[in-house]
């Protein structure tokens, strides 16, 4: 079983990724599936009452998900590597201008420790680490800083937001 980190917590990955072993799209196991698959077969996906979530990939536009954001209990976004920071842009975009409340999740071999409080900052809740990252390392990441000079997604660890001090 995949374990991912969650909200500070290192917990097993309920949900399996569309072609994965043991993923059924008929059955009732919560499932994540790329963007492209769900729009080339979106009716079949939106009638699935099980728990469903979408995988983006950096060229996927946000605004065509906009539409059926509420389907989704997870949007994984994909960091292919860590000099593709896409994703970043994706998840400010599903907080600050779609509201998506729901879990989202970095996902790929860009998902570094040192990416990490930058992740959280730009709305990620849910870190599906690289090959030799470490869960201890990357919990210590979202705590590294503890004023933030620009605004973002609140975290508990920022004491004060620099662009408020002012105020």
């Amino acid at each position: 079983m995949r374990r991912i980190l969650k909200r500070r917590e290192i917990v097993t990955d309920e949900w399996l990724y569309a072609g994965e072993e043991g993923a059924d799209p008929a059955g009732q196991t919560p499932l994540i599936v790329p963007f492209a698959q769900f729009r080339a077969h979106a009716d079949v996906w939106r009638g699935r009452r099980a728990p469903l979530g979408v995988r983006l990939s950096p060229a996927d536009a946000v605004e065509d998900l906009a539409a059926d954001l509420s389907l989704f209990q997870v949007v994984a976004a994909e960091f292919p590597g860590p000099a593709d920071g896409r994703a970043f842009s994706q998840a400010r975009l599903l907080r600050s201008r779609f509201h998506y409340g729901g879990e989202l999740r970095a996902v790929g071999a860009g998902v570094k420790q040192d990416l990490i409080f930058l992740m959280a900052r730009c709305g990620f809740d849910s870190f599906e680490l690289a090959a030799g990252e470490t869960f201890e390392a990357a919990i210590a990441a979202l705590s590294r800083y503890d004023v933030a000079y620009q605004p973002a997604e609140p975290l508990e660890t920022i004491r004060q937001q620099r662009f408020l001090a002012a105020q």
